[in-house]
């Protein structure tokens, strides 16, 4: 098994790469305040010298004994500075150096928490980014559980991680100065204690590739129960109502069972290393003792200060353990998000270098082929057809006929395997997106409704209903169009009122008109309605019939319609067959022509 501490440089170059060489200065800070700590620990041997400290079974004190190492250079320092009997002084000295660690520690801690700050924003901005420009191809390939699941929970997790790994590279450097130093006070004792730490670490690495595997196990469960949960959630009234609840309820609760073994797991690991870590420390640092002062008849006053040190450099050294251990209980969340992003970056949108004006003359589809995978076939073949600006044109089909996808293709989220797109005679490829899609309106048999308020969902947050009347008039405007205004103004609080999630507190039909409010509020240049009146009454259908028959001449329509009734009016009706145009013309002509498949559809409906 892989020893993971070989990945530590690999880790650091992932938060590097969204912070920058600025999260150094945290180990820059903890270095100083480590240094800071030793001075202060260090001026405790002339002090000790100074009280005459005893040493065992002798009756006179180490300071009648001539000073060697690391103490006799402090002495000599202090003595060239006149200070060799103040021992006020070196109080003194030993208070601001503890007074200065602990401000350097606040500020490597404070900019520790900057720094999480900053990547929070870093990586959910940079993955919403990524997210909102990703092709529908990718999207269409993933569920939406992954998608919460990488920017909600992993990212969260990710900061855990890179909090542990930051507080891991402190605890390395306290631990190399404290080692290093009660190496100078007693270079025995100091080898001793290195050779201790070391071997605690290599006896905990088996602990610290089994947590990674957990983490990495725990971060994709993670996501499958997220998928399961908005799954159930969305389909609940369903569910509830057909009595299916408890069959749903299984695959949840074993996702649930599987999460919670490994959260079990990884915290008797995390128990293990905590509870043995002051035991280790103590039996080894009381044995180097013994084996300093019975074998290798040590002065005390060294020791003193050595097992100080050593103290405190082997609790670092079994610190770097847990907050390792810790970091790979997080890790796998942010390997997995940083395997998002490099997908993402893989699977985002290409935007042309164009940015097109107002549709002027129309749109244009030249030999088009598509196809979702290349093995199963092309679900739409050799298509010719224009669309006039400010022309209305119906798609007409039996389901599966490939109308929905040609409209994809004429927004550009999907791009033809051969053949053109061209709008104003500039090919798709070229057009830069947004100057496209900004001019266009979308109404799909799924109603698209925030939890929000009337106004809000026809506005889309464009400004604030309150305060901006003209706002509020081109709302009011839009409602009436859509024929839901008479609706509004009998809700409670009007234009101002909430919805709920997913318009719940809305019937289908008023969710639809709603949704298409929102649409004739943004006044389009091609507006596409997809089954747009599927879900309304009669009596609602007639009255958006006429909205849409009122544009006419005025913005180019694109409707997909199963109800033939509600194309009567367009210019021109295309009727594709298994991904292919087999018929066009005008709305009469093709249905009183000889052996029409429309006139057919037409007989099948019964008009």
């Amino acid at each position: 098994m892989r020893n993971p501490a070989r990945d530590i440089p690999h880790y650091l170059r992932i938060f590097q790469t969204y912070l920058g060489g600025r999260m150094y200065l945290i180990f820059g800070l903890t270095l100083i305040a480590a240094i800071s700590e030793g001075v202060g620990i260090l001026m405790l041997l002339p002090l000790l010298q100074t009280l005459g400290a005893p040493a065992p079974g002798a009756d006179t004190a180490p300071a009648a004994e001539a000073p060697t190492g690391i103490t006799a250079w402090l002495q000599d320092l202090l003595t060239s500075l006149g200070l060799q009997d103040a021992t006020v002084a070196v109080l003194l000295i030993i208070t601001v150096a503890f007074i200065a660690k602990g401000a350097l520690t606040f500020s490597a801690l404070g900019y520790n928490a900057y720094l999480r700050g900053q990547l929070l924003r870093e990586l959910k901005g940079r993955l919403f980014v990524h997210y909102s420009r990703m092709g529908y191809s990718y999207y269409a390939s993933r569920d939406t559980g992954h998608f919460i699941n990488l920017i909600n929970e992993q990212i969260t997790r990710a900061l855990q991680a890179f909090d542990n790994l930051s507080r891991l590279g402190g605890q390395f450097i306290n631990a190399a100065i404290y080692l290093g130093l009660a190496f100078l006070v007693a270079w025995r004792f100091g080898l001793m204690a290195l050779v201790v730490g070391v071997v605690l670490l290599l006896l905990f690495r088996w602990l610290s590739a089994y947590v990674r595997q957990l983490s990495r196990k725990t971060a994709a469960e993670n996501g499958h129960l997220a998928k399961q949960l908005i799954q159930t959630l969305h389909a609940f009234k369903y569910l509830t109502a057909t009595g299916q609840t408890p069959q749903v309820r299984g695959a949840v609760t074993a996702s649930i069972g599987r999460l919670t073994g490994y959260q079990i797991r990884t915290g008797i690991a995390s128990a293990f290393t905590q509870a043995v870590r002051e035991p280790i420390a103590v039996v080894f640092i009381m044995g180097i003792v013994l084996v300093q002062l019975v074998f290798l008849q040590q002065p005390l006053a060294p020791i003193l200060v050595s097992i100080l040190l050593f103290y405190r450099g082997m609790n670092a050294m079994l610190g770097m353990q847990g907050s390792w251990q810790s970091t790979l209980e997080q890790i796998g969340s942010m390997e997995l998000v940083d395997d998002e992003f490099a997908t993402q970056r893989q699977h985002q949108e290409p935007d042309g270098p164009r940015a097109i004006g107002p549709l002027s003359q129309g749109i244009r589809l030249k030999d088009l082929s598509f196809s979702y995978d290349p093995q199963l076939g092309d679900v739409l073949t050799g298509i010719d057809l224009e669309i006039p600006v400010r022309h209305s044109v119906a798609f007409v089909g039996e389901s599966g006929a490939g109308k929905s996808t040609l409209v994809d293709l004429l927004t550009l989220m999907l791009k033809p395997r051969q053949g053109q797109v061209l709008i104003d005679g500039v090919p798709g490829p070229e057009i830069q997106l947004a100057s496209w899609r900004k001019q266009i309106g979308y109404v799909s048999q799924e109603t698209v409704v925030f939890d929000d308020s009337v106004a809000n969902n026809i506005c889309l947050w464009a400004g604030d209903p309150h305060k901006d009347q003209l706002l509020m008039e081109r709302i009011r405007e839009a409602a009436r169009q859509a024929h839901i205004a008479h609706f509004v103004d009998t809700l409670p609080d009007g234009y101002h009122t909430l919805v709920g999630d997913r318009g719940l507190r809305l019937s289908g039909g008023q969710r639809q008109r709603l949704f298409i409010a929102r649409e004739l509020f943004r006044q389009p240049k091609l507006l596409i309605l997809d089954e747009a009146t599927s879900a309304l009454d009669s009596e609602s259908e007639r009255a958006i019939q006429q909205s849409i028959d009122a544009l006419k001449g005025h913005i180019t329509v694109v409707i997909i319609a199963h109800r033939l009734s509600t194309i009567r009016n367009v210019d021109r009706v295309y009727v594709f067959d298994h991904g292919r145009l087999v018929e066009q013309g005008g709305y009469e002509e093709l249905r009183d022509a000889e052996q029409s498949r429309f006139g057919k559809l037409i007989a099948m409906q019964a008009l």
